[in-house]
């Protein structure tokens, strides 16, 4: 998938090329290259090792657990490495201009994962009601993309993209439609599991934007961790103070503390209820 964005004052203009969307592209051309080299060194155990980080649904209920996590880096071909990575870039920098990196990582995360989710499913099922399903290792990050052209139709449905090469105008939420329907139109076929999948992190995108926090779940992680934290704190300090006034006590004294540990000054208490 390759399409121009129009959008803003600028026509056929590329987005920033910084932020999450800078780090996706070069981890995905790090690992392009770097299964080039391997391929040149090793041949036969390279095709070994593509197939162990690929995802297939077998292979990842036999124990391969890490695969869900690397099949979107693994590209094997130039044309379509280059379409995929051409599509992420302008695809995921809209999204970052508008929403942030933190919102952009999480999006294509869960839309990665969401694809190798949807393609267990699918196995799983046909397993269990005895129908044959051809099993398709899925490679690349092409569920990524789907989910993110999901959030862009979704949110911003009125950017128009130019079909390239093709001199035509579409905007984005019937571009995602039109995915869609290609999508489905493939469950017919003999790639129904590489389909399905597809529709899983086209879900699985649109789950995220109605779900996730505004800036994220990794910021919202981060600010729950200090929440927690927090309150630990003033735990321990509304303990450690009321040691202290059991001590004071014993010492013929009284001191009194608030909610959250801090002293209460009996003249500034005295001075509020004699005003109140």
């Amino acid at each position: 998938m390759v399409t121009m964005p129009r959008y803003g004052a600028s026509s056929f203009s590329f987005p920033d090329f910084s932020g999450a969307t800078r780090r996706l592209i070069l981890m995905n051309l790090f690992a392009f290259f770097g299964l080039l080299l391997a391929q040149l060194a090793f041949r036969e155990d390279a095709s070994r090792l593509i197939g162990a980080i690929g995802f297939a649904p077998s292979d990842f209920l036999h124990g391969y657990l890490w695969q869900p996590l690397t099949y979107s880096f693994v590209h094997t071909g130039i044309l379509g490495t280059l379409l995929e990575l051409l599509s992420l870039w302008f695809m995921a920098g809209i999204l970052e201009s508008m929403h942030g990196a933190n919102w952009v990582n999480g999006l294509y995360a869960s839309s990665v994962l969401g694809t190798a989710v949807a393609a267990t499913a699918i196995y799983v099922a046909h397993g269990t009601l005895g129908y044959s399903l051809p099993e398709t290792a899925l490679y690349g990050c092409f569920g990524g993309i789907f989910g993110l052209l999901v959030a862009l139709g979704t949110l911003h449905g009125d950017i128009e993209f130019m079909l390239f090469p093709l001199p035509i105008g579409i905007k984005v939420r019937y571009l995602a439609v039109i995915y869609a329907l290609v999508s489905l139109a493939m469950l017919f076929g003999a790639m129904r599991m590489y389909a399905f999948a597809e529709l899983g992190g086209a879900l699985a995108g649109l789950l995220f934007i109605r779900l996730s926090p505004r800036r994220g779940f990794s910021f919202a992680f981060s600010e729950t961790w200090y929440g927690l934290r927090n309150r630990y704190y003033r735990w321990k300090r509304r303990k450690a103070a009321r040691k202290f006034e059991v001590y004071m006590r014993s010492q013929g004294r009284t001191v009194r503390f608030d909610g959250n540990g801090r002293p209460i000054d009996d003249d500034d208490h005295d001075d509020k209820k004699r005003w109140n």
